[in-house]
């Protein structure tokens, strides 16, 4: 899988899993039981924009996580965690762009992720109910500016699954700052994802150092399915 200490791109992203984990094992120190009760899962931005081929911001992927979101969504589901989706949207970027839309020349355009158009649809292959909130957000993290806190604290949530894209830009600014706020963070190393293997090491390095505690998919649906949870079966709406 790895040559020159670098990932192999022609690898597909999931196979990586087992040489991601080894690299980042020496951060990965802060292991954590999954408080079933109290959890809630985190998909951030599985948006048509970075999903369908014909994309301003298609990335293939993001693409090859979608069974490992799939997973964990009908483990959550099973469990009756909630799930809160997260979608980036701009109303008009030259308004509510700032520096994001300065930083992207296709949102600055009005070529991407405006809100509205099909780019910003939830993927249909990511499953989602229909009384499952969506969290719109116009920076990189999904606190900033938006009711996110507002609907975990309503709910009761202390530990957050993170799933999602891109790793290294909004699910890690979203960790960050859950973090902050003193949520539990347990962020899903092959069911996340970004544009280069080594910018999603990077970002792993960085979370299980000092944010999150880093796991695989098999052991978050092994934390879920480990404890029945007897939470009601209450969402957040939109």
């Amino acid at each position: 899988m790895r040559a020159g200490g670098r990932f192999s791109p022609e690898t597909m992203w999931t196979e990586n899993i087992q040489d991601w984990m080894r690299e980042i094992g020496p951060y990965n120190t802060h292991a954590m039981k999954l408080n079933t009760r109290k959890a809630c899962l985190l998909v951030i931005d599985m948006q048509n924009e970075f999903l369908r081929e014909n994309g301003a911001v298609f990335f293939h992927y993001a693409t090859e996580i979608v069974p490992n979101v799939r997973r964990v969504i009908a483990s959550a589901h099973r469990a009756a965690i909630p799930v809160l989706f997260t979608g980036h949207a701009h109303e008009d970027p030259a308004v509510d762009g700032g520096l994001t839309a300065e930083w992207w020349p296709e949102i600055k355009r009005g070529k991407s992720l405006i809100a509205g158009t099909r780019g910003t649809r939830i993927y249909s292959s990511v499953p989602r109910r229909r009384n499952e909130k969506i969290v719109w957000k116009r920076r990189y993290s999904a606190f900033y500016n938006t009711d996110l806190e507002t609907a975990l604290r309503g709910i009761g949530a202390s530990d957050l699954i993170i799933t999602g894209v891109l790793t290294n830009v909004c699910c890690e600014s979203t960790a960050r700052d859950a973090f902050f706020r003193d949520f539990r963070v347990f962020f899903v190393a092959d069911a996340t994802a970004t544009t280069e293997p080594d910018l999603h090491v990077a970002s792993l390095k960085n979370l299980a150092y000092a944010f999150a505690y880093v796991v695989t998919t098999g052991e978050i649906i092994k934390q879920i399915a480990a404890k029945p949870s007897r939470r009601p079966r209450h969402r957040p709406r939109r």
